[in-house]
């Protein structure tokens, strides 16, 4: 695996991948514990749906349901009309090693298509009652797999969500984002996809493994706005 790929893995992914050399070289304990609630919420919550929106072109992102992160979870701030939901994700919905799960800064806007939010949705808000309860990480780990397993829709074709914000904020390592599609499939080889290869742009995510989803991240080279997004090969 080359180190585009380990970088791409330690951005979020939410959101968003970990394991850059840069960002191994930093403490792993970081960020050890959970940080104070309000250096998660956003205060002013114009911002934070302006911040969901830009996740996807406005042709998609201007009917969607909007929801913003309140202290006692998700709240719609917008009533949607074509079935997509916005939001801005924080990074306890990283991997479960990742080192910056509890990492205040991150800001990881989304747009869910319908599907995603029957089959993946959940879990964002799922992740968010639990660390929002004060459980531990492995709390959290053992509650998701128990929810995953008996209470998570099954996976519909056509999961995907949008992440092309410009003003993500998806790790501190590199450049902070990058714009991509994350579509979600019954976990297989990744070889299936061509994915982690050199020059591919395409990456496995392994935000929900342990739930037998496989998160496919495909770079797109364009932000939401249609201008050019970097992409490191």
């Amino acid at each position: 695996m080359d180190q585009r790929t380990l970088k791409i893995l330690g951005s979020f992914v939410l959101v968003v991948a970990m394991g850059a050399v840069s960002m191994q070289a930093q403490s792993k304990t970081a960020y050890p514990s959970m940080a104070a609630l309000d250096q998660y919420l956003m205060p002013d919550r114009n911002t934070e749906i302006a911040l969901a929106r830009s996740a996807a072109p406005d042709s998609i992102s201007h009917d969607a349901k909007v929801q913003v992160l309140g202290p006692h979870g998700y709240e719609t701030a917008v009533e949607g009309k074509n079935g997509f939901v916005c939001l801005v994700e924080r990074g306890w919905m990283a991997p479960f090693d990742n080192p910056e799960f509890w990492n205040p800064k991150i800001r990881g806007p989304l747009c869910f298509t319908p599907p995603a939010v029957h089959s993946i949705l959940p879990m964002t808000y799922k992740r968010t009652e639990m660390v929002l309860a004060g459980q531990s990480k492995a709390q959290i780990m053992e509650g998701i797999a128990t929810f995953a397993r008996k209470e998570l829709p099954p996976l519909e074709p056509g999961a995907l969500t949008y992440m092309l914000s410009k003003d993500a904020y998806l790790t501190d390592a590199g450049d902070h984002n990058m714009a991509h599609l994350m579509f979600y499939s019954p976990v297989m080889d990744g070889a299936v996809w061509g994915a982690d290869l050199p020059k591919s742009p395409v990456m496995l995510n392994p935000q929900f493994a342990r739930e037998g989803i496989d998160v496919v991240m495909f770079l797109t080279g364009m932000w939401s706005d249609g201008t050019p997004a970097p992409v490191n090969n």
